[in-house]
């Protein structure tokens, strides 16, 4: 077993197990304990209260300066890539990188070229028709298409793994074209 699947493993069963525990319900001797939790809370937030007014530059208690986070600017801090596409999608029995993937995969590169300690797994994957071995290849063909498309971008091959699933995960399932084009696809997932 790999250790991405046992951490996928450890992460669902800590989950259930919070889940589990969150979902036990308060008794007689909890409420002392909430009670304390309230009281801690609304010192708290009297604290924050009196440590804004500290920075304030007006007469008495008045607070004539405002402090605002900008919460978008942090979020883009913490993933620059949160809005770039991170799915691509191929033409039946094709392995070739289309035109509209090419910026994204652009703004993939520059992250990766600019943050060399990042790695990505490129994930290919087939739609039902074929062999099991054929969709193998070929999931592993458009991974490694799009490997080779971010290397010409200046991306060390050090950063990228390449994983075939072949047919067996699909995300749509059926037996049509709107179901087959959804499984035609290469995932990028950064690690």
């Amino acid at each position: 077993m790999s250790v991405n699947k046992l951490g996928k493993f450890a992460v669902i069963g800590l989950s259930a197990a919070w889940i589990v525990g969150c979902s036990t319900t308060a008794s007689d001797t909890d409420s002392s304990t909430v009670a304390e939790d309230a009281a801690a809370m609304e010192q708290a937030e009297a604290d924050a209260a009196n440590a804004d007014q500290a920075y304030g530059a007006g007469e008495g208690d008045a607070v004539t300066s405002v402090i605002v986070d900008d919460v978008a600017a942090q979020q883009a801090e913490v993933d620059p890539l949160a809005d770039v596409q991170v799915v691509f999608y191929f033409d039946f029995d094709k392995s070739i990188v289309r035109p509209e993937s090419r910026e994204a995969l652009a703004k993939h590169a520059e992250f990766l070229v600019a943050n060399p300690d990042a790695r990505i797994v490129l994930e290919g994957h087939a739609d039902e028709r074929g062999t099991r071995e054929y969709n193998m290849a070929l999931g592993e063909r458009r991974a490694k298409a799009i490997s080779r498309y971010l290397t010409i971008q200046g991306v060390a091959a050090s950063q990228i793994e390449t994983v075939s699933f072949g047919e067996e995960v699909p995300v749509a399932f059926g037996s049509d074209n709107n179901a087959w084009q959804l499984n035609r696809r290469v995932e990028v997932r950064y690690e």
